[in-house]
């Protein structure tokens, strides 16, 4: 197991122990997800922990991998495989991915997740890249 593997470990515990919130460590109070996906090649399940804001009924995460150059693997994967299952909140649910890469809608959803998290701001800048948004629509059961 990697480092980062346990700190994603332990991460989840403290969400689940706490109601679905994160109570320590550098993302205490983030809003997060564990997005649960499968890789668009391979078919084995991917973990991403993302952070989210809220649109109506879904949620959605924007692909910065933290302002690298590169758009993380996880948002093609859902662009292949767009049925996923997220934890959050202390539920766990199924959903639709629906990859927004460009366009008004992509803008208007990036600039509620700037206003939202504003440490985002400054990672459009750092990747040098436009960043993807990630519409996650929970399925009714």
């Amino acid at each position: 197991m990697t480092d980062y593997q346990a700190f994603e470990d332990a991460l989840i515990e403290d969400m689940r122990a706490h109601d679905g919130q994160v109570t320590t460590g550098p993302l205490a109070g983030h809003p997060l997800l564990v997005l649960r996906s499968r890789g668009a090649k391979s078919g084995e399940e991917r973990r991403a922990i993302l952070t989210y804001h809220r649109d109506g009924d879904d949620y959605l995460v924007a692909g910065t991998a933290s302002g690298s150059p590169t758009t993380p693997a996880w948002v093609h994967n859902v662009g292949e495989q767009p049925g996923v299952s997220i934890e959050t909140e202390n539920r766990t649910f199924k959903a639709n991915a629906t990859v927004i890469a460009e366009g008004p809608e992509r803008d208007r959803l990036w600039k509620d997740h700037v206003a939202r998290l504003p440490w985002f701001a400054d990672y459009p800048a750092r990747s040098g890249r436009l960043i993807p948004m990630v519409r996650l629509t929970p399925i009714a059961v």
